[in-house]
């Protein structure tokens, strides 16, 4: 097996100029790099004879809305012959549109249509870049932190059309009445009717 140690320095001197920032934790590699450097990156650890990351598991996004380079691209790498893992990231800005690893990896296919359905992220040269999670007409995308918990529509059956429809969601109000008593105290009503049965007696 590979030492981590090792594998850092010699991806950083053989990449020095497209890594940012490299760093051990968690008996793992992080690797910070600009995003037009991915696919040379991507190419290099999985075809070079010293590292062999063949295995793309996971390509995800961390949203931070309040900065102005909004999402963070994280890839997960694994390498079965040295038994180690790389995560490289790289942030880029909310309409940014980035490379496909699909051509190197196919499947980061429906890695990418995910991450494009859940953060509104957009990939080049993919080769079916569509919703796979949300169903087709839904609006908005559901892991950002800007998106209503509701949602935007609710679906519903109408007695009068005789059919399923969809409308906007409604928050009715009275929904929204809390009774923060105790419930071993009983609820006001069932206090009352208690306290004029013991005037009663």
């Amino acid at each position: 097996m590979i030492n981590l140690l090792d594998l850092e320095k010699k991806i950083n001197s053989e990449l020095n100029t497209k890594i940012k920032k490299t760093e051990i934790k968690h008996n793992q590699l992080y690797m910070e790099i600009d995003k037009d450097d991915l696919i040379d990156v991507t190419l290099f650890i999985k075809t070079n004879k010293n590292t062999k990351f063949r295995q793309l598991i996971d390509i995800t996004v961390v949203d931070y809305p309040e900065q102005t380079q909004r999402f963070k691209m994280v890839y997960l790498f694994l390498s079965h012959e040295f038994n180690q893992r790389i995560i490289l990231n790289y942030f880029i800005n909310e309409n940014e549109v980035i490379s496909s690893l699909t051509s190197i990896f196919p499947s980061a296919n429906w890695m990418e249509r995910e991450v494009f359905d859940m953060y509104g992220v957009n990939f080049k040269d993919h080769p079916d870049l569509r919703r796979i999670l949300t169903d087709y007409g839904f609006e908005g995308h559901p892991l950002r932190k800007d998106f209503p918990l509701t949602g935007n529509l609710e679906v519903r059956y109408s007695e009068e059309q005789k059919k399923v429809i969809s409308e906007p969601v409604k928050l009715e109000q009275n929904y929204r009445n809390f009774d923060y008593e105790s419930p071993w105290e009983g609820t006001k009503y069932i206090k009352e009717q208690s306290d004029n049965n013991d005037k009663k007696n």
